[in-house]
């Protein structure tokens, strides 16, 4: 570990994912240390320390932040960096990882560390809700009710993430919306509306696989009431990439949008539970952040796509689970 002077701060949270980071943290640190790479080491220390560490990274004038964390701990730091040129590096170790999926970082530190010394920086979009940033999705509906029954237990992890979302399936009933957008307006009752600045929530379920994010524009989905048969094949849908093609989504892009509702249910900004009026305002920024970002971009192809990258998610979860017994 470096002086306060050091170009690079590591930002690590010591809650996120399902796997302790004892053993995160020296591996990091050694690897770095091979890399070259001055830093100093920053674990936050609960909900919104990211935001502060980041903008300390700011006024310091650090080149880099890197932030070691799921998709919370990723958007808290990415808030404290709009603006600057204190560019993010993110080292996924979340239980969904949404962004890092889309900008196509690995979810293993070994080759997430690859992106960083790669030195491609992109300058990406981000969107907020009343004011408050997310960089994947933003939603109101059935996902956000699901993130609030998460929100509500301690364990982490994909099959919690599903038990939560079947209970609450069962039981969610759809609200009708008021969406403005591009100069027209659609009332639906809808199981969901979320929009999106990138591709998936986290885990490779896509919701708006062809969204880009670094268009000045969001890509707005709206799943339609339907029933319990025909809303399961949209989840379904969102696994392989052929949403799209669903009768019972409609989607479109726009720059901003207004959402009328007639509750203020929960809605979620990349997963985390947030409170809002009936009304909100969505808006996409454009490049008002800087992100490591891998220099090969493959084309998204509904089936092969989510099929490649499953079979990547199941390489490193056993190459991990080898390496962790032999340690």
């Amino acid at each position: 570990m470096m002086s306060a002077a050091a170009p690079y701060m590591l930002v690590v949270n010591p809650a996120s994912g399902t796997v302790s980071k004892h053993r995160i943290i020296p591996h990091l640190c050694r690897k770095l240390d091979a890399m070259g790479i001055e830093y100093d080491i920053a674990p936050t220390d609960g909900p919104g320390h990211a935001t502060v560490l980041a903008r300390q990274a700011v006024d310091e004038g650090r080149e880099a932040l890197l932030v070691c964390g799921g998709d919370g701990t990723v958007n808290e730091a990415a808030s404290g960096l709009i603006g600057s040129h204190t560019a993010m590096g993110i080292l996924p170790s979340g239980s969904g990882n949404g962004l890092a999926r889309h900008l196509g970082i690995p979810v293993d530190i070994d080759s997430a560390l690859k992106v960083i010394g790669g030195h491609n920086i992109i300058r990406a979009d981000y969107g907020t809700a009343n004011g408050n940033p997310f960089f994947c999705t933003f939603g109101v509906g059935f996902d956000a009710a699901v993130s609030e029954r998460c929100a509500r237990q301690r364990r982490r992890g994909i099959m919690m993430y599903l038990k939560n979302a079947f209970d609450e399936y069962i039981k969610f009933n759809p609200e009708e919306y008021i969406i403005e957008a591009n100069g027209k307006v659609i009332t639906e009752q809808a199981f969901l509306v979320v929009c999106c600045n990138a591709s998936q929530y986290g885990n490779n379920a896509f919701v708006a696989p062809n969204a880009s994010i670094t268009d000045g524009e969001l890509d707005i989905t709206i799943v339609h009431k339907g029933n319990l048969v025909s809303r399961a094949m949209v989840g379904m849908d969102m696994l392989t990439g052929l949403i799209g093609k669903n009768a019972l989504v409609e989607t479109f892009r726009a720059r901003s949008a207004t959402i009328i509702r007639k509750t203020d249910s929960a809605a979620h900004v990349d997963g985390d539970v947030i409170r809002l009026d009936k009304s909100i305002e969505v808006k996409c920024h454009h490049a008002g952040i800087d992100v490591f970002s891998p220099t090969d971009s493959t084309r998204f192809v509904p089936l092969l796509t989510p099929t490649r990258l499953m079979l990547r998610d199941a390489f490193l979860g056993a190459r991990k689970l080898l390496s962790f017994r032999a340690k």
